[in-house]
């Protein structure tokens, strides 16, 4: 086993899916998906979720809502 556990996992998670971690920090985390149901539930959700916000943002809501959802997750991404 790598020693990443749920809580390191899934504190980086978003990160990881987002292609924002060097390969070196990945390989642990991937590895603990593969072995953690739990933790790899938990990224399914993500990775759904944010195909149905980007699907939202891109395709369905109106530009005003778009922006308003945009400037909430870049808030969120300063805050975290």
């Amino acid at each position: 086993m790598s020693g990443c556990d749920c809580q390191t996992a899934r504190a980086n998670l978003e990160e990881l899916l987002r292609g924002e971690l060097s390969e070196g920090a990945c390989g642990p985390i991937r590895e603990h998906l593969a072995n953690c149901p739990d933790c790899r539930d938990e990224q399914q959700v993500f990775e759904h979720l944010t195909i149905a916000v980007k699907r939202a943002c891109e395709e369905e809501a109106p530009p005003s809502l778009r922006d308003a959802v945009l400037r909430g997750l870049r808030e969120l991404d300063q805050h975290a």
